[in-house]
């Protein structure tokens, strides 16, 4: 098993960052202002994205910053400016899919480290050697690769060439990526950035001699989503991943929110730790998984032609199927509902995100723990009244309590 590896997560803004960070990533990606594919997530500009890097830096953590769009000529040539203050900014490296990009990363930002994005659609060891020679250092692998060709793919370049994939969050029903049904329906380009994620869609059809008559497209009784693709969710499967010579294990999600990436980050950066240490991760790691809102899980193409059933320990059913046909909601039993500013003498402070009241079912998640079943009986509002609803999102509260967590741990409720 290589004992060498990395987990990598998503920060699409500067609370996703921080909380990444004290859930333990060891290094984060995120963008700029241009050049990303998350153009709804809010990024960082120039100065959040220093602000970032030095954060990450004196934390222990890298920083990539992802350049992995499919750029327009007028881009290319303001891109020289973009990526000197990634330069100066001191990322650690780039994340970067056309070929163009790669090559101005190396004439403008010479000793930049180049990541080859999902995007580039790296299927095979000789698409990974060439863009070693174009300097590319590591390989994000198309979600398409299964795990025998990774290992394939790990034994035919260079020993100092890393490989990465993601492990868990949602999928495109396009290879990788390379998507052109959101530009057609909706104007909105997916290769910019701007998808407007019609893979989601219920779809009817229309026979040409009986017009506004629509028919449902039928899979079976429940109807169908015919492009709808489940989540990943790898968190299981880790040692097959690091035998595989995966190094860089990525979660998805620059445009959800902070919750997401602490949340996430918490259960892989455990279950990673205990699975190096030779060790199967607490049952109570598997669940957490279930306590963010996604789809029906998958385990994506690791494990060859999509087939059903895993006997998986998450809860909800873990299938190698990749689509879902059924519906293309999320699944939520658990909401968040506030952040824990600090604890001292005995009393909670705490920022509200959302309504809760002190008779739900509440817990504390905090880095590296399990979460802690939480029951106060004495709760304030920011004029010192006692209350026993929180109504108001980004109100301040008090919480009577002997429990002690660190800063931006996070309450939830059971829905």
């Amino acid at each position: 098993m290589n004992k060498r590896a990395e987990l990598l997560a998503p920060a699409g803004d500067e609370e996703s960052l921080l909380c990444a960070l004290d859930y333990g990533a060891d290094a984060v990606y995120l963008a700029g202002k241009m050049f990303g594919m998350r153009a709804g997530a809010k990024n960082f500009d120039e100065e959040g994205l220093f602000r970032a890097v030095q954060t990450a830096h004196e934390r222990g953590a890298k920083v990539y910053i992802t350049c992995n769009t499919v750029p327009l000529n007028g881009e290319i040539e303001i891109f020289p400016e973009f990526i000197a203050t990634a330069r100066d900014a001191k990322v650690d490296a780039v994340i970067a899919a056309d070929i163009g990009i790669i090559s101005m990363i190396r004439e403008y930002a010479p000793g930049l480290a180049i990541h080859a994005s999902t995007q580039t659609g790296v299927v095979n060891y000789r698409t990974a050697l060439e863009l070693y020679k174009m300097g590319v250092c590591r390989a994000v692998l198309a979600r398409e690769v299964n795990l025998e060709n990774i290992k394939l793919i790990r034994e035919k370049i260079p020993e100092d060439m890393e490989i990465e994939v993601f492990v868990h969050g949602a999928m495109c029903v396009s290879f990788s990526g390379r998507c052109l049904i959101s530009e057609y329906l909706t104007g909105r380009n997916a290769n910019r950035g701007e998808c407007a994620q019609p893979c989601r869609w219920g779809y009817y059809l229309m026979e040409e001699k009986r017009p506004n008559e629509f028919y449902k497209v039928y899979e079976d009784e429940s109807g169908s989503y015919i492009l709808n693709a489940r989540d990943m969710c790898m968190i299981e499967h880790l040692g097959d991943l690091l035998d595989a010579g995966v190094y860089s294990l990525k979660i998805e999600g620059r445009a959800k929110s902070a919750y997401y990436s602490a949340l996430t980050t918490n259960a892989y950066r455990v279950a990673l730790d205990c699975v190096l240490r030779g060790e199967e991760p607490p049952k109570w790691v598997y669940d957490e998984v279930n306590k963010i809102s996604h789809r029906p899980y998958c385990t994506g193409f690791f494990y060859g032609h999509p087939s059903e059933g895993s006997g998986s320990q998450v809860p909800n059913e873990i299938t190698n199927g990749g689509q879902y046909f059924a519906d293309s909601g999320y699944m939520r039993d658990w909401d968040f509902v506030g952040t824990v500013d600090k604890c001292e003498g005995g009393t909670m402070y705490l920022t509200q995100r959302n309504y809760f009241t002190l008779s739900d079912e509440l817990e504390i998640l905090a880095p590296a723990r399990e979460p802690i079943k939480f029951a106060p009986s004495l709760m304030f509002n920011e004029n010192g009244e006692q209350i026993d609803v929180a109504r108001h999102a980004m109100s301040k509260l008090t919480i009577k309590t002997d429990i002690d967590v660190p800063p931006r741990s996070l309450l939830r409720k059971r829905l």
